[in-house]
């Protein structure tokens, strides 16, 4: 690489630096703030869910991304052994389906920007008058204007919603005392003693604010090793995407969802940006799961892979392990298709990065994958911010 070269990958290593130091300072301050809220939030939905109530989200244009993502977490929650809760996303038609579903021990979260949107400040409304419990986004709009930071502080915010309910919910029943195994470390007051419940709110209280400060450290840690290979992440697909390429993305679970955030924020960025042409493999619930039961859940995203890739494209892989077999297919895929390769993951980076499937990763070390999950969203905004006027 040139002078100028080494440059230009330098330049963007520093801003990927400072965009990730700039998000702790917000992130940690509010999350201070809003903990006794959130935990006192934590207690009234495990309350309601308890009495038969679910928790239904919805949101507009990239917002909807974080309705899938609450959605799936309750569903389907990643700690063993931890109850499956009833949750929707209605975003395709949250009015109609507010009028027709909410009941009085619901959980009604709307998702948009900062500055509200009407629609959805009309649903919430609708709920409330039902007597369900509702939770806006946007009322932390005013901490920030900035969409991306905006919805990324929005999604620690909720992870900190799904993983304390938990607490409150074993602290209402026959669970009480047991012995909560692989829970324990992340959910430090099951199997104790059960608390007064003021005293328990304000140690979630403490908890949540002590997640925002593990969010804060793990920012840093990324920022301080793996700037330079975003930057250089950044510096490739700008490369294909000025030669026509497109971006392919794909993951499972809340990786899914925010495979889709992406290849929304490419097609309809922030006013003023240029849109690059993206789609996402987890979009299409009929398409995958018609080849989920057809063919085999190994190749949801490879079939698909075949039908769009063309070479030169851009196959970007985002997952918490590494190691998840329709991933690894895919970017084998992708790769003896002509295709340049990224991957954000997880952990140690998994079976991507020991088997070099990926030309650039984006390592988020940690095993916890709510945290990983958030670090991740602030590394694919920056790489969206990094080719705001490609191509």
């Amino acid at each position: 690489m040139g002078a100028l070269g080494t440059g230009v990958r330098s330049a963007l290593a520093a801003g990927v630096e400072r965009a990730l130091l700039d998000r702790n300072q917000l992130y940690e301050a509010v999350i201070d703030r809003e903990a006794p809220r959130l935990a006192e939030a934590c207690r009234e939905m495990a309350r309601r869910f308890s009495a038969g109530g679910r928790l239904l989200a919805f949101g507009r244009g990239p917002y909807s991304t974080d309705a899938q993502h609450v959605s799936v977490e309750f569903v389907h929650p990643v700690i063993v052994g931890k109850r499956a809760l009833p949750a929707l996303d209605l975003s395709a038609s949250f009015v109609p389906s507010c009028a027709a579903m909410v009941g009085t021990d619901d959980i009604v979260m709307g998702f948009g920007p900062p500055d509200g949107d009407p629609l959805v400040d009309a649903a919430l409304r609708l709920a409330r008058g039902r007597g369900a419990m509702t939770w806006g986004s946007h009322a932390i709009g005013a901490t920030t204007r900035d969409p991306f930071m905006h919805q990324e502080l929005l999604e620690i915010l909720y992870h900190t919603l799904w993983e304390s309910v938990h607490v409150f919910f074993e602290h209402q029943g026959e669970e009480i005392g047991r012995d909560v195994g692989q829970a324990g470390f992340l959910y430090p007051f099951l199997g104790a003693a059960p608390a007064e419940p003021t005293d328990l709110v304000t140690e979630v209280a403490v908890s949540i604010a002590r997640k925002g400060r593990d969010d804060v450290a793990l920012r840093e840690r990324v920022a301080e090793r793996e700037s330079d290979a975003i930057g250089a992440a950044i510096l490739a697909m700008r490369g294909r995407l000025a030669a026509g390429a497109k971006l392919i993305l794909f993951g499972n679970g809340g990786s899914a969802t925010d495979a889709n955030d992406w290849a929304i924020d490419c097609v309809a960025p922030p006013e003023g940006w240029r849109p690059v042409p993206a789609i996402s493999l987890a979009m299409e619930a009929a398409t995958v799961t018609a080849i989920a039961n057809d063919v085999g859940v190994e190749v949801v995203f490879v079939r698909q892979l075949i039908a769009h890739a063309r070479a030169g494209d851009v196959a970007v892989a985002i997952s918490t392990s590494g190691g998840s077999a329709n991933v690894l297919a895919a970017l084998e895929a992708a790769r003896a298709r002509g295709l340049m390769t990224v991957a954000l993951v997880g952990g140690d980076g998994g079976e991507i990065r020991r088997r070099g499937l990926a030309d650039h990763v984006a390592l988020v070390e940690s095993d916890y994958i709510p945290r990983i999950q958030e670090v991740q969203a602030s590394i694919y905004h920056i790489m969206r911010e990094g080719f705001r006027g490609e191509p």
